[in-house]
């Protein structure tokens, strides 16, 4: 059976993916409150976002071989997530899936484990 990282297109697409995520989250302003949350050069970010996301979509471990273990929630800590920075998160990855043409199917498949994950990462109610 295919992984998601090999139906998305493997590394090329994850690329582009991370890369309209972040162009999304800097220029739309209806993603602000999670762009503050984000240093003001994006560069550590998309490259660990890229890295994460291959190991993620079951592809090559990057960001294991890299760093170890993700503990996303236990990274994310120190930054206030609630409802709406889930939302704002949820939303231009969902955008960003959409822009660079993810298929249909794997778009609903990894809409549904990103929500997950993105819920799973709130620390404060509301």
């Amino acid at each position: 059976m295919e992984t998601h990282y090999q139906r998305i297109g493997g590394e090329e697409t994850i690329r582009r993916l991370v890369d309209r995520f972040y162009d999304l989250m800097d220029e739309d302003p209806d993603y602000y409150g999670i762009r503050k949350l984000h240093p003001q050069d994006l560069a550590g970010a998309r490259g660990k976002l890229f890295m994460f996301l291959s190991g993620w979509t079951g592809g090559p471990q990057l960001y294991e071989e890299k760093f170890g273990h993700p503990r996303l929630r236990q990274r994310h800590l120190p930054f206030t997530i609630g409802e709406a920075e889930r939302d704002q998160w949820m939303g231009c990855m969902v955008r960003a899936m959409d822009d660079v043409g993810v298929d249909d199917t794997v778009r609903r498949e990894l809409t549904a484990a990103f929500q997950k994950t993105a819920d799973f990462m709130r620390n404060k109610e509301g």
